[in-house]
């Protein structure tokens, strides 16, 4: 059997769809509520009675381990309440069972379907993580961007769920990205600062375990305060950090690692530093491994006007059948490669990769402008 914990505060308008999603399908429900002023209790009394009350600490790690604790089983799964399982069939619960028994000293994994809104175009990134474990095994540990550690202080193997998730809490106003990331980048900061001063005092005492875990945490929490200012559109501030964070010696295969280089590339570009990001020339070979890593190299050649080396980088993106960002190995780069064509007096060939793009908005535009009639 399986329990579903779920901490929230103030999300009415998602924390009832969030748990109807997960009904009826036998799993226990449990919610613990963080402080809301608004109806999300109420809502959350009409689809379970395991709701409880945890006093906010500025802590994700104490507020999700009190929910785990509530919990009637062993196993669980951890929700954010902006996410909304997609539904699952008979044959994904027998597998999931199945999968949890199998590995029951691992951590399941659960994909992400993240889905904003960038350029007035709609988008959809995708990531793999950590959900599924054995409270007496694991907990959390960290104030804010919170990891699934060992009770045992070592690492730990995954395996992949059936299960998927919608995720929408990037689409925000103004206002709402705003006061998340100051209470994000608070939190980061504060828990950077305690990590540095441990880390100053273990340093005195020579070499340790915990001072390499310790030394670790900087460059992942210097990530996160990257994605933080990024996600603010703080493009200059998101470049400062994700500098630092990539200064240390990294192990490139590491999920965040990747994501950082690749967000540090977008937030160069964003912030009109196309030149300095060639510099990711130096680092090709360690990800050019990835569409998404292809892709960026693109746009950065395309932003510089390197516009064959761009096409190139396009091209391998499309021979990549797997991604992060829906459509970087599709239709993404087939209209960025139709926009270097048309740029270029080629128009035939840029209609062309602009009816490659299927319903992408922009390319249906572009064909339209050309006085050509979209397919579909």
């Amino acid at each position: 059997m399986l329990s579903v914990c779920i901490i929230t505060k103030n999300e009415e308008k998602n924390i009832g769809r969030c748990l109807e999603a997960l009904s009826g399908y036998g799993f226990e429900l449990v919610v613990a509520d963080t402080g809301s002023a608004d109806k999300t209790r109420e809502i959350a009394g009409e689809f379970t009675d395991k709701v409880y009350d945890f006093a906010w600490q500025d802590d994700f790690a104490a507020a999700k381990n009190f929910a785990v604790s509530k919990a009637a089983h062993d196993l669980v799964l951890v929700v954010d309440s902006d996410e909304f399982l997609d539904p699952l069939s008979e044959s994904d619960l027998q597998r999931l069972g199945a999968l949890a028994s199998a590995n029951p000293q691992a951590v399941g994994r659960v994909l992400i379907r993240n889905q904003f809104t960038r350029d007035k175009a709609r988008q959809e990134s995708r990531e793999w993580v950590n959900r599924i474990f054995d409270r007496r095994k694991f907990h959390y540990k960290g104030r804010i961007h919170e990891q699934l550690v060992s009770f045992q202080d070592g690492g730990y193997e995954t395996w992949l769920s059936p299960l998927s998730f919608l995720h929408t809490g990037y689409d925000l106003s103004p206002e709402e990205r705003e006061q998340k990331t100051q209470r994000n980048i608070k939190l980061l900061e504060h828990e950077l600062s305690a990590v540095t001063a441990e880390l100053e005092e273990l340093r005195q005492d020579g070499d340790s375990l915990q001072l390499r875990e310790l030394e670790a945490q900087v460059p992942y929490l210097l990530y996160q305060l990257g994605k933080g200012w990024y996600m603010a559109h703080e493009y200059v501030r998101a470049c400062a950090y994700f500098s630092q964070g990539l200064s240390h010696d990294l192990d490139p295969r590491l999920e965040y690692v990747i994501d950082m280089v690749e967000t540090y590339g977008y937030a160069l570009i964003n912030s009109g530093r196309e030149q300095a990001a060639l510099s990711f020339e130096n680092i090709y070979e360690e990800f050019c491994g990835s569409a998404d890593f292809l892709f960026l190299m693109g746009l950065i050649y395309m932003k510089n006007a390197c516009f064959e080396a761009a096409v190139r980088e396009f091209e391998k993106a499309l021979q990549k059948p797997h991604c992060k960002t829906v459509g970087v190995n599709s239709f993404a780069a087939n209209y960025n490669i139709g926009v270097i064509r048309e740029c270029l007096g080629n128009l035939e060939e840029a209609r062309g990769f602009y009816q490659k793009c299927g319903e992408y908005g922009p390319a249906r535009e572009r064909l339209e402008a050309m006085g050509v009639q979209p397919k579909g």
